[in-house]
């Protein structure tokens, strides 16, 4: 191992540490990791449940994390249940080549805790917390309308510490450290590195290890992309149109994508064709996801085609949509196509004059993969 074995650590050995280095969650939320283990009681922990199920299309972090360190993962999971004396160890992943290497990881183990590997579906709904939790116990791997947090509620109705995969990487390399080595690089205020997936049109895509607070130009310029827009956190992330002086920092950048768009493809069509799958992948339990969202898909499919009414119904769809829904999904997907009607407003003034923009949609966000 790159940073030696694994010590054994108290449960308060990892919220001081997780604490003093202002760790938080490597997932959507960037809720603080010390606060997330005091919220759970001092007995009854049920499970330490490690979110494999990376179901945004653009990431790839975790999915690298557990085919290439599954051990390390392993490591943090099965040391925080010993310190929680939580009897199981539940590992949530919804791609093959994942759950396969993990599985080949425990053949070498001797830890002595239940560990278990399960499948989940791989819709985009499918990855949230309490969707995993529902699915790990036999349910639609959808979220609940209720928002009871796992360390209060979580795996058989009792009290669980739930993360991503980065976060138990994070949690491993850190209980090795020691917060003074973890902190010898990245911000002052959340030390330490950061995942971050790079795609679109770009020379070098793939998954990348910065310090925290990196500039957003150093990545790119890394990368080789192309000049034009940028999407910063995926599907329900935004859009950007200047990235001078921006650092990639929690929590704006936990979900850990950067995609450039360039010049060659079309951006509206591009947008539109993320808004048809993001609709697709709808949990079906609100009005706002069912019926908001569809209608939104249909008034950038007009505005693609240059009906000026499609510009102005998207508009007043993306005010009604926020804040409405059972679940995230609704607002994150609301603030993709807001951003977007701000930040590629020179492309939609073409579409709106009748002429388009003339350029082909090449799925360089990847709408259906």
């Amino acid at each position: 191992m790159t940073h030696g074995s694994q010590p054994k650590l108290t449960r308060d050995d990892y919220t001081k540490l997780a604490e003093a280095v202002g760790l938080r969650g490597r997932g959507g939320a960037a809720f603080p990791v010390a606060l997330k283990l005091q919220d759970l009681p001092a007995r009854g922990v049920e499970a330490v449940v490690v979110n494999g199920s990376e179901s945004e299309p653009l990431s790839r972090k975790d999915r690298l994390l557990l085919t290439r360190s599954p051990h390390l993962i392993l490591d943090a999971a099965v040391d925080l249940a010993r310190a929680l004396r939580a009897p199981h160890v539940l590992i949530a992943v919804h791609d093959p080549a994942a759950a396969t290497s993990v599985r080949e990881a425990l053949v070498e183990r001797d830890d002595r805790v239940a560990i278990e590997v399960r499948n989940t579906p791989g819709r985009f709904v499918a990855g949230e917390a309490r969707a995993v939790l529902s699915g790990l116990q036999g349910g639609t791997a959808v979220p609940p309308g209720r928002r009871v947090l796992p360390t209060r509620k979580g795996y058989h109705q009792r009290p669980t510490f739930l993360s991503n995969v980065e976060t138990f990487a994070q949690l491993a390399v850190l209980a090795r450290l020691g917060s003074r080595g973890f902190s010898s690089t990245g911000l002052i205020s959340e030390p330490g590195t950061q995942l971050l997936t790079i795609d679109g049109a770009v020379r070098r895509p793939g998954v990348i290890e910065t310090p925290t607070g990196v500039p957003l130009d150093t990545v790119l310029q890394y990368a080789g992309a192309e000049a034009g827009p940028v999407l910063l956190g995926g599907y329900h992330g935004r859009w950007l149109s200047e990235t001078d002086g921006l650092t990639l920092q929690r929590p704006e950048a936990s979900a850990g994508i950067v995609v450039a768009l360039g010049s060659r493809t079309c951006p509206l069509g591009e947008v539109t064709q993320v808004a048809q799958w993001l609709a697709s992948q709808s949990a079906g339990q609100c009005g706002p996801c069912v019926f908001g969202l569809a209608a939104l898909v249909d008034d950038f499919a007009r505005l693609t085609v240059g009906d000026p009414q499609g510009w102005h119904d998207a508009r007043r769809h993306l005010g009604l949509v926020p804040g409405r829904g059972a679940c995230a999904h609704p607002d994150g997907t609301a603030r993709f196509l807001m951003s977007a009607l701000e930040v590629l407003d020179d492309d939609i003034h073409r579409h709106l004059s009748g002429q388009g923009c003339g350029r082909p949609v090449l799925g360089v966000l990847g709408g259906t993969r």
